[in-house]
């Protein structure tokens, strides 16, 4: 049985943050972290005391993290960014609603007292002699300290306190890895029995001693079961208190889903159960599982619970029919077509996230050029009046400024240039659509006809229920917003998010086939109609040829979205050879083009290059972030692998920014996810001038002093497939609707009448309605003796102790 633990973090917005630059404004960005890793960084919202991010983040996690906390960072481009203040959210406060926490939360000022990390490995002991109780404490080494110098390192030394008693250690200078490997013995003195507290501190030659961290032991702990292993660092223990305001505040959305996932035999009924609901009438299904989902799920568990049901579905081959299965049920009780899917629905929900699953990959093919375009040329368009700045066009024109009609004509031939393009991209690109996609669509398109079959509907209709998906819940969308679809690495400045307003605007009214132009308060949209007109038929034409495909979801993978062999990540990095000439280690960095897919990680020198060295992501062993220390420079990981010999070996890799690095460490931990024999630590610095920077070890060949991090991932389109955690999210929202599926067709005496009275229902169907009632209910008693089973053998488990450091 595994154990899952995932963070579920949307960093919203922030309000009246302090002014960090001379022009009265800052330019805000966040920083995510959990515990000692950095797992995500927003875009940078240029010249803004009130940013909108609206970036959210799944992170994959270890079980026993503490705490998450976001610092809000003014970017400087020159010197050093200024920390306006942090958040910081311990496990039990994210745990203490199920929904999680969604809400506005004051900044506090940055304390260097709390901004403690790592780890202290300690071994206590409680004797006994002639002289009374001595407390014998063997301070081993730590791990992962803050930097407190300038050199990146620090001065540590260990200070322990028992009663009225203290003693220290010897200090190792420039580590941030020490080892100690002392014996510190303390006697115990007359009164109440106290706990033992052992700090650790930087040792300053000028100065106070800065703080690392601390870690406090209770009497009983003492006496019952005294410390042995390894421990994390905390701050001293003092109520965190935010600045009342003055630093601005962050809206958060934060939820933490644990879960025990049992093998794969566990899952199979439920997998039965799930695949079979998709293969009866969906109108006039009330008993399913798939029926009881879509009744309970309400709110934000619905894109999460449509995803892992898509992805599911895909894994056995049966994505096509799932959305089938929806489309029907939202088809037969829709009325006005004209409303058909413009709620969230379930069906809404699986097709939405059904689209960004397999059709990512088309979606940056069909829209980068044109998006990078507007980013790179900013050109100034406003067709609005009340939001024209005449001013601004003294720039654009050498005839000085233009009046509000030549204002709207140039921006209308830019508008044009940009979409013009869009559109062809658009139109052009049938062949190019994923094959899933354009089958669920010829689905979608014939459920439609068939329930909207009057004349007056077969003109619009049934091409508004494929277009509205794809324009208005798949292009629109990514124009307005592309740092959200990967499409930008930043958010737009002001003056580009508008154009990219308009542009998304007019893709929504294409979508919409011209429907509702010349309504609505945007009647300054005008100028725009005809261009807009014109593609209508175009985009009918694209929509008739995308739908005639044959074939069924034979040819869709049926363990993952892509195959071993496809390019999941690729891009130019910094690539350090294994041993560079020389001293000036920074110049042993040279670029090259790099792929990663199931298989191979691969390097070249240009992406039109034969590629000229592979390594096999078999033999990944570790991948790590680097100190910036080790090489003077920052966002360096390393992969650690290993030869058919049993060597290890180390490619460093230098990526532009701490997203790249983040997103890189996700995909080869995510790639190397199977493999065998994987280490528990590693070195964070790199071997030079004959010993590691990291812990000043000096054997090339000395065990690693960091713990490894291959659990933290972050979770995307391009995930794997995992039908065992999928199916346990499936299981643990059928929970939710047991005590209502029981009290609604098992428990009332008089539910045969009251449904035959209210809906007409045979007692044929009563009865089958009734038998899968039952067979579901079964399921859920045996997955919940299934999981009380494990969690009894983890109590077992927990009472033999703890095993040693």
């Amino acid at each position: 049985m595994a154990k899952s633990s995932s963070l579920n973090v949307r960093v919203v917005e922030g309000r009246a943050l302090p002014a960090k630059d001379v022009s009265g404004s800052s330019d805000p960005y966040c920083l995510v972290k959990v515990d000692d890793e950095v797992v995500a960084r927003t875009a940078t919202v240029w010249r803004s005391l009130g940013p909108f991010w609206g970036e959210e983040y799944t992170v994959h996690l270890p079980l026993d993290f503490h705490q998450l906390a976001f610092y809000v960072l003014d970017e400087d481009t020159v010197g050093h960014d200024d920390i306006i203040g942090k958040i910081s959210l311990s496990r039990e406060a994210i745990t203490a609603d199920p929904r999680g926490i969604d809400s506005w939360i004051n900044l506090s000022r940055v304390d260097p007292d709390a901004e403690v990390q790592g780890e202290i490995c300690l071994s206590v002991q409680m004797l006994e002699d002639g002289q009374g109780r001595c407390l014998r404490c063997h301070v081993l080494q730590a791990r992962d300290l803050a930097p407190r110098d300038i050199s990146g390192t620090s001065d540590p030394f260990a200070r322990v306190f028992w009663g009225s008693q203290s003693l220290e250690t010897s200090t190792i200078k420039k580590t941030r890895f020490p080892h100690w490997d002392e014996v510190l013995e303390l006697r115990e003195m007359p009164g109440a029995p106290s706990p033992l507290r052992v700090e650790l501190w930087d040792w300053d030659m000028v100065g106070k001693n800065d703080f690392l961290g601390m870690v406090e032991f209770s009497p009983k702990t003492l006496q019952q079961k005294p410390p042995k292993g390894w421990f994390r660092l905390l701050p001293f223990p003092r109520a965190e208190e935010d600045s009342g305001g003055n630093l601005g505040a962050l809206r958060v959305k934060v939820r933490l889903i644990e879960d025990r996932v049992l093998p794969s035999q566990c899952y199979q009924p439920l997998m039965e159960l799930l695949m079979e609901s998709v293969q009866g009438p969906a109108e006039e299904d009330t008993a399913s599982p798939l029926a009881l989902l879509e009744e309970l799920t309400l709110g934000d568990c619905r894109q999460d619970l449509a995803t892992k049901l898509v992805k599911l579905f895909l894994g056995r081959g049966l994505a096509g029919r799932f959305l089938d299965y929806l489309t029907r049920r939202e088809v037969a009780r829709t009325m006005d077509p004209n409303t058909l899917f413009r709620s969230n629905s379930l069906a809404s929900k699986s097709m939405e996230q059904f689209m960004k699953l397999v059709g990512m990959p088309y979606l940056h093919e069909v829209l980068k050029p044109v998006i990078s375009r507007v980013f790179e040329e900013k050109k100034y368009m406003e067709l609005d009046p009340c939001k024209m700045d005449l001013g601004r066009t003294r720039r654009i024109s050498f005839k000085g400024a233009l009046s509000e009609e030549q204002m709207r004509e140039t921006s209308l031939g830019l508008l044009t240039g940009y979409l013009g393009p869009i559109v062809d991209a658009i139109v052009g690109s049938v062949g190019r659509c994923p094959p899933a996609m354009r089958l669920a669509f010829k689905q979608l398109h014939r459920r439609v006809e068939e329930r909207f079959p009057q004349a007056e509907h077969q003109q619009d209709v049934k091409y508004l229920a494929i277009s509205g998906f794809l324009f208005l819940r798949f292009f629109a969308p990514a124009i307005l917003t592309p740092k959200l679809f990967d499409l930008r690495d930043q958010h737009a400045d002001p003056q580009t998010s508008r154009s990219l307003l308009l542009l998304a605007k007019a893709v929504q009214s294409i979508g919409n086939l011209g429907q509702q132009l010349g309504q609505g308060k945007e009647l300054w949209m005008a100028p725009l109609h005809p261009f807009l007109l014109q593609c209508v038929s175009r985009v009918r034409d694209f929509l008739d040829r995308l739908v005639d495909v044959d074939g069924d979801e034979a040819g869709v993978p049926a363990r993952a979205l892509f195959p071993p062999s496809a390019i999941v990540r690729e891009g130019y990095l910094l690539k350090r050879k294994e041993e560079p000439a020389g001293l000036a280690t920074r110049f042993a960095f040279k670029k090259r083009y790099v792929w990663l897919s199931g298989e191979t990680l691969s390097f070249s020198k240009s992406p039109e290059w034969q590629m000229c060295h592979s390594i096999p992501v078999s033999h990944i062993r570790a991948v790590e972030r680097v100190d910036e220390g080790a090489f003077q420079l920052p966002h360096v990981m390393q992969v650690v692998t290993q030869d058919g010999t049993g060597a290890l070996h180390t490619t460093y890799l230098q990526c532009k920014n701490v997203n790249e690095l983040n997103q890189w460490l996700s995909a080869l931990r995510k790639a190397s996810a199977p493999n065998p024999n994987k280490l528990a630590a590693c070195h964070p610095g790199a071997f030079r001038s004959a010993r590691w920077t990291c812990c000043l070890q000096a054997e090339r060949s000395a065990a690693g002093c960091s713990r490894t991090h291959s659990a933290v991932t972050l979770g995307d389109w391009s995930d794997p497939l995992d039908p065992d955690a999928e199916a346990q999210t499936v299981y643990r929202q059928l929970l939710l609707g047991r005590d209502q599926l029981r009290l609604k067709l098992l428990e009332d005496s008089n539910m045969d009448t009251t449904l035959e009275a209210d809906t007409g229902a045979c007692p044929e169907v009563l009865a089958r309605q009734r038998a899968a009632t039952a067979r579901l209910l079964e399921v859920l008693a045996d997955l919940d003796r299934a999981h009380e089973e494990f969690q009894q053998q983890e109590r077992g488990k927990a009472a033999l102790g703890p095993l040693g450091p």
